[in-house]
């Protein structure tokens, strides 16, 4: 055990307060897992336990060729099922990705109180966050997980705001993935019957943020989690994995070839890849159809890992209820009318508990 971390308070106050963050803590040297990081034995992760996501990924080009009809149900179908897809030629250079990847590392490579200056208390910007794991000062085990957070407004905003480590990539990759997520909301609301003009897509997607996530090694990946278990609360997430991998998705109802009711799917990294999964907002709005997912991070004791997810959701002060075409084909609502930023406030105030969070929201 590390020297002077071997109790609760002072682990916290190093790692948490004082913005040391899980990096600093492994770097100190570990053999063992500091007890306020051991999960309770029903949420490890067993890998042996998992199946492997095996189906390829989504060649989102084929949109505009002969197979467009196809692509699309393939979008739909995954949203609808596991609420996760994998896509290829999304039109995000794979340099841009490859990039991003070492503007990660670079960032959280950089001593602990250059880090920290970002924390919530001290951050010399509202739009930027420095933390680690989620709550941690409601969790029972924390989560082996450092994170940078930055909240897009404009671009001026960003390049002078966003940390000089990461800024101009990170924005690069937000500004050339939106191409992406505008045709795939336009395929996602079209099969709702409902057909997207600007106004509308900045109705699903007015806020955004990229956030850069830190998983250090870990001596014993089997007694930690990098991220507990959650389905995100937005629109869409767009997530760049890098090679090493540990996302798992939770299989709501089963699925033909890919798992049983209540698995645990591993989402493998392929290259040149970015995985998108359906977030809670999508689910009420879609008054269920589409399948915000459940999903949690494994740690890895080989080599630290990156993944940069983007974000999207409707802004704070939207209304965000099941689409009137959908209830009308349903019958009825599922889910009541929510200010989103309530819905925001109540996630962030609990620690993660699978799609728990929903419930803010259901009839």
């Amino acid at each position: 055990m590390v020297p002077g971390l071997d109790d609760g308070s002072s682990l916290f106050n190093f790692v948490v307060r004082d913005g040391n963050g899980v990096k600093g803590m492994v770097d100190l040297g570990l053999s063992t897992v500091p007890k306020p990081y051991v999960q309770p034995p029903k949420e490890r992760i067993d890998k042996r336990m998992a199946t492997r996501h095996e189906g390829a990924p989504i060649d989102l080009s084929r949109l505009d060729g002969p197979d467009h009809d196809e692509v699309v149900k393939e979008i739909v179908m995954a949203a609808e099922t596991l609420g996760f897809f994998q896509l290829v030629n999304h039109g995000v250079p794979v340099d841009l990705l490859e990039s991003l990847k070492d503007a990660a590392h670079d960032f959280f490579g950089q001593p602990s109180e250059k880090k920290a200056v970002y924390r919530k208390e001290v951050s010399p910007s509202p739009l930027v966050k420095y933390g680690t794991s989620f709550v941690p000062e409601k969790e029972k085990a924390l989560e082996w997980k450092d994170y940078i957070s930055m909240i897009y407004t404009n671009d001026a905003e960003a390049l002078q705001q966003w940390p000089k480590e990461c800024r101009e990539v990170a924005l690069e990759y937000l500004k050339t993935s939106m191409t992406m997520v505008r045709r795939l909301l336009e395929i996602l609301m079209g099969n709702l019957g409902v057909e997207l003009d600007d106004t509308k897509i900045d109705g699903l997607i007015g806020m955004k943020m990229v956030n850069m996530n830190f998983y250090p090694t870990c001596p014993d990946p089997d007694l930690t989690v990098g991220v507990g278990r959650h389905s995100d609360m937005g629109t869409l997430t767009i997530l760049l994995q890098d090679g090493i991998g540990g996302l798992y998705v939770k299989v709501a109802e089963e699925i033909a070839n890919i798992g049983k009711k209540g698995e645990w799917v591993e989402i493998p990294p392929v290259p040149g890849a970015l995985v998108i999964n359906i977030g809670d907002a999508l689910q009420i709005l879609s008054n269920g159809k589409y399948k915000s997912a459940e999903h949690r991070v494994r740690t890895t004791s080989m080599k630290s890992r990156v993944s940069v997810p983007i974000f999207t959701s409707p802004r704070p002060s939207e209304k965000i209820a099941p689409l009137p075409q959908v209830v009308e084909k349903d019958g009825m609502a599922c889910y009541r009318e929510v200010i989103f930023g309530d819905y925001m406030r109540n996630f962030f105030r609990n620690v993660h508990d699978g799609k728990k969070p929903l419930e803010f929201a259901q009839i």
